[in-house]
């Protein structure tokens, strides 16, 4: 019987794989054609031993997690197993990342894109956890490094099938460094007509999608103030000019910016997350420092937070005597612009996930004060942004990213790498049933 049951196993796949050849022959260009690509590739990523090589990968990164710009031995694991595969690559973009390079060589170009680094946190006991004390992968981007090298090891085994070529992105420095602006900068990027990213995310169940057209994701902004006073004897404030109730009185008028002033219709936030001074109890600080930050969903709320950020600081600190200086961290921590999704790329990938997962499984999702810096894509080019389920509903809920005890339920890993590679297959089979593909055949790689 087990003999029995591995040969059907093996018949099931083999009539996968002959069905897979045909989706894009000039027979099959049809929507009933196209909308067998993403279950073909989900049943390809399901294969046992695609599975346990991505399991092998996610675990080998989380293991060994790499802050923003230090992702030396996570880069050197991308190209090691994309030179396995055959996939050509540029390497050092944007100082640690990837680009790597799948199909024609030739126009119309799609890119994938992963992000790559690690958070400063300590994780808690488990048995591949990280190696590295105050490092973790706390976000899911061990995650979506695997499922953007399962999707170029699928593109790579159907090559022969895209109709222009697939650019994936390695990212580096997501969590607030700017990776995403120094990749657009480097210019590897300059005739992609379309980029998509996914994230994991433990408020969607498992085999469930979620995002929106238009606004998804706010713009952030980074701040830190210096409030100098004068220190003394905590008995004797007369003499001494106190910079810790300057800072108080700050932080409660920074909070007036947006209950007093936004448009209760346009989301904002202003938050202060750091206050540093002082280290005695009986002894007034000569100075303090606080830090926050700053969201909104346009760029001139955005704007106006900023300015009104800096006026306050520095207006209310004199009010009590002190001198502030406010930093925006612009070089180490450049602003980000609001995620907000192509209406058309949106569609398609309804379409898209659909045919995968089924259309009940696609959820609309309300706008999210957090923050991506997928953003500057959007803004060079047509992007679309996502969130992929992990939460098996028969287990206990699961803990939020950046938190120390966050997980990533594996089983979601084929998931994301046959979405990734079903969006940039369909998109590029997409452009050739199109009129766009004129417009594309004149650049070359």
């Amino acid at each position: 019987m087990s003999s029995f049951c591995k040969w059907a196993s093996f018949v099931f796949l083999i009539i996968h794989l002959l069905n897979f050849c045909q989706i894009s022959s000039s027979s099959s260009l049809t929507s009933n054609g196209l909308s067998q690509v993403p279950p073909k590739f989900l049943a390809l990523a399901k294969r046992d031993d695609f599975f346990d090589w991505m399991v092998g990968i996610r675990r080998r990164i989380h293991e060994n997690p790499e802050l923003g710009y230090e992702e030396v031995e996570t880069s050197r694991l991308v190209r090691t197993e994309l030179e396995k595969m055959g996939v050509s690559y540029k390497h050092p973009v944007a100082v640690t990342g990837v680009i790597g390079y799948v199909g024609t060589g030739q126009a119309p170009f799609v890119a994938l894109r992963a992000d790559m680094d690690a958070l400063a946190m300590q994780m808690v006991e488990w048995e591949h956890k990280s190696k590295v004390p105050g490092k973790m992968h706390a976000c899911g981007h061990d995650a979506h490094t695997t499922m953007l090298l399962g999707a170029a090891k699928l593109l790579k085994e159907h090559q022969d099938e895209l109709q222009g070529t697939v650019i994936l992105v390695f990212q580096p420095a997501e969590e607030g460094g700017g990776g995403a602006k120094k990749i657009v900068e480097a210019g590897v990027l300059k005739d992609v007509s379309a980029i998509f990213g996914l994230h994991v995310t433990n408020q969607l169940s498992l085999g469930q999608v979620s995002s929106r057209e238009g606004p998804l994701l706010a713009g952030s902004g980074f701040f830190e103030a210096k409030i100098s006073g004068k220190g003394g004897h905590a008995a004797l404030p007369q003499h001494a000019i106190d910079p810790i109730l300057a800072a108080s009185n700050v932080i409660v008028s920074l909070q007036h910016l947006v209950s007093r002033e936004a448009d209760p219709l346009d989301s904002q936030v202003v938050t202060v997350a750091k206050f540093e001074g002082g280290g005695a109890f009986n002894v007034i600080p000569d100075s303090v420092t606080i830090g926050g930050t700053f969201r909104a969903f346009s760029t001139k709320s955005f704007t106006q937070l900023k300015r009104r950020i800096e006026q306050v600081i520095t207006r209310q600190a004199s009010v009590h005597m002190c001198n502030a200086t406010v930093d925006f961290l612009e070089e180490e921590k450049p602003f980000f612009p609001p995620t907000v999704n192509n209406k058309d790329l949106h569609m398609f990938f309804k379409n898209v996930s659909g045919d995968m997962l089924g259309t009940q499984n696609y959820v609309e999702m309300q706008p999210l004060m957090g923050s991506e810096d997928f953003s500057f894509y959007q803004e060079a080019m047509p992007g679309h942004f996502s969130f992929v389920g992990m939460q098996d509903e028969a287990k206990p809920p699961m803990a939020s990213p950046h938190s120390p005890h966050f997980e990533v339920n594996e089983d979601l890993l084929p998931i994301g790498a046959s979405l990734h590679a079903s969006m940039a297959t369909r998109y590029l089979l997409d452009l050739k049933t199109s009129s766009l593909d004129k417009s594309y055949r004149k650049d070359e790689l």
